[in-house]
């Protein structure tokens, strides 16, 4: 989901939640060039490169090989039917190589390394015989393929003959049913199991508190507000969910804990054991917190601050932080003692939760600062540094012990679903931190719109959570819609994004995944590593189940039957990539905050993983349109999300015009800040968000721009900078980020960095080129592996590279003022300690342009000297 434009903080020295680092081995993709370029300055050991703006050259990178007439052997020449099935979708191979060296052993290895073992025994079973089909006729006479694996093949290609008669959307329901069908049964396996453990560690005492009148909306006659204990209008409509009753989270935790009270809720592992919290635990815990926080001092509409990595105790704090009637903070692992400081502040928390002892440093730094703050709990390990007022999580929860059910009811009774619930900081890539007020009524309502759309089944879904719950896309997966659908959460490693996600996903196997565009490309990159390594036949087999894939996923986007082969690549391929990524039980797969690459999309949807966007941002509490399995287009951000409107304003003859928003999904307004309420908000109070789209056909919504990133240049063209910097991106698989410029300037320049190692403790880039970057460089000729070696000594072979890649780029702009003239690459990536990126890993272009202004000016002054 994409967030406002807001600001973030440099990172600290290890912090545990950088999303740049990489938890799968990146790998290589060549591309060739045939244009010139050349170094025509250096500024600050940064080069400048004079390119040709008007090179149309075409793009040179090597194409795959055609799969269209690849073919099996034959299994049996008796076999006429199959064998006619099989030829038309099969690898040809050369009989020498299946029948030398081994080949057997080759054949029978996974196409992609598999994960755990999976329940699919008979298709397991299928595939050992289908595989078979790729050895030589003699090893063929020895009777390694059994009768009853060549009826086992039979029955696949016969039904997929039948699949060919059906239509897309009978084929995706059928196997939806079977699907949820077994994901319900494991999952209520898993539930048993885990009751009687839970049994023998904790019996929560009953809580006794009533939900009674605090789901009555106050009469409010303003549709947004900045005050703290302020009521909106709701935006109800009068049809579909637009109409239904607006409820409390209070409430809707506390019925679903009462429906599915000893349901597997939370799990985390510790020392090797996970433990577990049922859904009745879970809720006796988060009214023993919201008491512990009454005791310390939480007053009404104050805040409540969370910083530290994922885990039970932060949802935990969240929760009993809304019931004791403040407003749960989620604050980013990442910030600075300052940035901490100005959120804490600005939302007057008065407890603030960490998560260690790093993160305690923070607080204690600037709490002479903080009047508001009375204490502080530390939610992991113990407390390194006693101070009065300061707690370990133990300790916190006992505190609280003498707060009378009757306390904390007289703070419940505060609630109404039109009032605020949470707050959300925007991570400040343009200014200071706002404070997105939500309601009671946003997160209950989208969460159960969300939960319809993708048909989440109640008690069933398995959640892994690892993003930074200061966003409030990781809210939504991993706390409001769990206790909305009573789902299973399984916490990440705090090193997920450094290399443990893969081996949590093989363990846990989520029912869905939400991933920013860098957790796609890791993927990406580390699947594409795997099957370099693979053999020939292999690598021939993966990549004709790809073009079925692909041509599979365009056929569900388009509505249509199911290409031939569709089975045999599911099977060969398809399922072997969804276990080795432990996601072989996903019914849906999503990607959003940022955007992502075509390419990216592409390649999942070439596995059977149809990768749908979703576009939104903090002040639509999460999403506002989304792709989903049976409406989504490639590139677009699908339609709007049920009971939400939209709107573009001002639209320019291309249909591009201002995104803006209505809907239950739209915030109450920025805690304290009105002048910043009067800028989002328009004249008959949609929510601007800045965001340039359009729509097709179809309806289908693309974002095409950002209004406060347009490029104006000198000539007065508007250029969005995005789509070029992509393009670049593509062009060049050396280059990890670059940006545009060329704001009020005769033409547009680039700052490139390339790939380089980045530090899994610091998340500081190194200077050293990563392995796949040294082997671009090595396929053009270059013996480069750091970035000295090319800024330095002017590797020219790598800077005619780069300049060639840049002229495929400009090869697909709009006009001649939207190519790049200019280049440099800089000596050092982007990243959040070095302050160029926020903590959403958004690009802080103020602060590159104030950093870079050297070589920025540089580009134009010798421009200006000639």
């Amino acid at each position: 989901m994409m967030e406002a434009e807001s600001v973030g903080v440099p990172k600290e020295a290890g912090d545990s939640s950088d999303l740049s680092s990489s938890f799968v081995t990146k790998i290589n993709v060549t591309s060739e060039g045939a244009a010139d370029g050349h170094v025509t300055g250096k500024v600050d050991d940064e080069v400048i490169v004079n390119g040709h703006s008007d090179s149309s050259n075409e793009d040179n990178n090597k194409k795959e090989p055609s799969t269209d007439n690849v073919k099996i052997e034959d299994i049996n020449q008796n076999e006429r039917v199959l064998t006619e099935k099989i030829e038309s979708v099969s690898m040809k191979t050369e009989e020498s190589n299946i029948s030398k060296n081994g080949s057997k052993e080759e054949i029978r290895e996974d196409v992609i390394t598999k994960g755990p073992d999976t329940d699919d025994n008979e298709t397991n079973a299928k595939t050992a015989a289908e595989t078979k089909q790729n050895e030589n006729h003699d090893t063929i006479s020895k009777n390694l393929i059994t009768e009853e694996d060549k009826t086992n093949t039979l029955q696949e290609i016969d039904l997929e003959n039948k699949n060919e008669n059906k239509n897309v959307e009978e084929i995706v329901s059928e196997a939806k049913t079977v699907e949820i069908t077994k994901t319900i049964q494991e999952t209520k396996d898993l539930v048993e199991n885990d009751v009687v453990l839970q049994k023998e560690i904790y019996e929560p005492k009953p809580v006794l508190l009533s939900v009674e009148g605090i789901d009555e909306v106050i009469p409010a006659d303003s549709w947004s507000t900045t005050k703290r204990d302020g009521t909106v209008k709701i935006r109800m409509g009068t049809k579909g969910n637009q109409a239904d009753k607006p409820v409390t989270l209070i409430t809707v935790f506390k019925k679903t804990s009462e429906r599915a009270p000893n349901h597997l809720a939370l799990a985390v592992k510790r020392d090797s054991i996970w433990k577990k919290w049922t859904y009745k635990q879970y809720y006796a815990d988060v009214c023993a917190a919201a008491k512990s926080f009454i005791k310390l001092g939480l007053e009404a509409y104050h805040g409540v601050g969370i910083l530290g990595f994922n885990s039970p105790e932060w949802l935990i704090s969240d929760l009993g932080c809304i019931f004791a009637g403040g407003f749960a903070t989620g604050i980013y692992a990442t910030n600075t003692p300052e940035a901490v400081e100005y959120v804490a502040k600005h939302s007057e928390a008065n407890v603030l939760v960490v998560e260690n002892n790093q993160q305690l440093q923070k607080i204690l730094k600037v709490w002479p600062n903080l009047p508001c703050l009375r204490a502080v709990v530390q939610y992991t390990g113990e407390v390194a540094e006693r101070k009065d007022n300061v707690y370990s999580w133990e300790e916190f929860m006992k505190v609280g012990k003498d707060v009378t059910d009757q306390q904390l009811q007289e703070r419940i009774n505060l609630a109404r679903p039109n009032k605020c619930c949470t707050l959300i900081y925007t991570s400040g890539t343009t200014g200071d931190p706002k404070g997105v007020m939500l309601s009671h009524d946003n997160a209950t309502w989208v969460a159960v719109a969300i939960a319809t759309m993708f048909k989440f089944v109640f008690g069933s879904e398995v959640i892994i959570s690892y993003l930074p719950l200061s966003h409030i896309a990781a809210q939504m997966m991993d706390i409001l819609i769990p206790v909305t659908m009573a789902s299973a959460v399984y916490f990440a490693q705090p090193d997920a994004l450094k290399g443990s996600l893969l081996g949590t996903l093989q363990e846990v196997r989520p029912t869905g995944f939400f991933g920013v565009p860098r957790v796609w490309e890791k993927f990406y990159e580390g699947i594409k590593i795997k099957a370099r390594s693979s053999g020939a036949l292999k690598k021939k087999i993966g990549m004709w189940a790809k073009g079925v894939g692909l041509k599979g996923s365009h056929a569900m986007m388009n509505k249509q039957s199911m290409p031939f082969g569709w089975g045999l690549a599911n099977t060969l391929v398809f399922k072997k990539a969804k276990t080795a990524l432990g996601l072989d039980r996903c019914r849906f797969f999503m990607s959003g905050a940022a955007p992502i690459m075509k390419e990216t999309l592409e390649f999942f949807y070439s596995l059977n993983m149809q990768l749908h966007e979703v576009y939104g941002m903090s002040e639509s509490t999460g999403p506002h349109t989304v792709g989903c399995n049976e409406d989504f287009k490639i590139c677009s951000v699908g339609h709007n999300f049920p009971g939400s409107e939209t709107k573009l304003a001002n639209p320019d003859e291309d249909g591009n015009g201002e995104i803006c928003m209505w809907g239950r999904h739209v915030f109450m307004g920025y805690l304290n800040a009105p002048e910043k309420n009067n800028e989002i908000f328009d004249e008959e109070n949609w929510l601007k968000t800045g965001d340039l789209g359009k729509h097709d056909a179809q309806g289908f919504l693309f974002i095409t721009g950002r209004i406060k990133e347009l490029i104006i240049t000198a000539g007065g063209e508007n250029i969005a900078p995005v789509p070029m910097e992509d393009a670049v991106k593509e062009a060049l698989p050396c280059i990890n980020n670059c940006m545009l410029i060329g704001d009020k300037r005769k033409f547009l320049s680039m700052i490139l960095c390339l790939k380089v190692n980045v530090d899994a403790d610091t998340a500081e880039p190194s200077n050293n080129l990563t392995t796949d970057c040294k082997e671009w460089c090595k396929s053009i000729g270059s013996e480069a592996t750091t970035v000295e070696d090319i800024i330095d000594k002017k590797d020219a072979v790598v800077l005619k590279a780069i300049q060639d890649g840049i002229d495929r780029a400009n090869a697909k702009s709009v006009s001649r003022a939207a190519k790049v003239q200019k280049w440099s690459i800089i000596p050092r990536d982007f990243s959040i300690p070095g302050g160029e990126l926020g903590p959403t890993l958004k690009l802080r272009r103020p602060v590159v342009t104030k950093m870079y202004k050297k070589t920025i000016d540089a580009f134009y002054t010798e421009a200006e000297e000639k």
